[in-house]
């Protein structure tokens, strides 16, 4: 009688967030970043596909690893503040319940099913001042297995985190002007992509959480204006 097949918990565990980091890895970074004005997200993305995109009102969504599973994730996230923001007030919907929400989702997927996901993802919402309890920008980052975590001033995910998070910790400063944020940005990204010049306009994807705008605050940004902001 042969021997069943026998791996530990922990093996599993240890196998599946390897596949999901590698996964993540080969994806192109994307930079959350706090200015004067609100928030700015910037993903190096030279195709057709948005790896940015507006949740509700005053909250964006950024993801990373595989496009399917991200973009899944971000519709479920539309519905989910659709539905309570219809049940309540639309004041109710924020930052932190949706990446609560994101967090359950990717961790039963990652304890309970064969394959995690290899996604990556940025919630990002941010302040209005007519509320009280809302004045304060928020990024959140949640992990293939649902681990989440706050990340006051910026945030990076997927593609080489390290090289992009050394050059923001090195510059970056609270109430940047949204161009000089850009720049940074841009630069960070830069010094994280497989070639070494600076990226251009044209291969950026850059939205924006204004918080002057009246209003949805989300703002999606064109390579004109990308330019603009780059060039100061």
């Amino acid at each position: 009688m042969s021997m069943p097949f026998y791996v530990s918990p922990e093996q599993v565990m240890a196998d599946k967030a390897e596949f999901a980091r590698k996964g993540i890895a080969r994806g192109k970074s994307i930079v959350a970043i706090e200015n004067q004005t609100g928030i700015l997200m910037m993903a190096e993305n030279a195709t057709s596909l948005s790896k940015i995109g507006e949740i509700y009102d005053r909250i964006a969504f950024a993801g990373v690893g595989k496009f399917s599973e991200f973009d899944q994730l971000r519709k479920v996230g539309v519905r989910f503040a659709d539905t309570k923001g219809y049940a309540y007030s639309r004041e109710d919907v924020r930052g932190r319940g949706l990446a609560n929400a994101f967090s359950q989702v990717m961790g039963e997927v990652f304890t309970r099913e064969i394959k995690p996901l290899e996604i990556e993802i940025i919630v990002a919402e941010v302040g209005d001042d007519r509320y009280e309890d809302h004045k304060k920008n928020t990024i959140y980052r949640v992990k293939y297995d649902g681990f989440i975590s706050d990340h006051p001033g910026f945030c990076v995910i997927g593609g080489n985190v390290e090289d992009v998070e050394a050059v923001l910790k090195d510059d970056y400063r609270d109430g940047m002007p949204a161009g000089e944020a850009a720049r940074l940005a841009r630069r960070a990204l830069s010094a994280g992509a497989e070639r070494s010049s600076d990226l251009e306009a044209d291969s950026l994807e850059v939205c924006v959480l204004d918080r002057n705008r009246e209003g949805r605050k989300f703002c999606r940004l064109s390579t004109e204006e990308v330019q603009g902001m780059l060039d100061g």
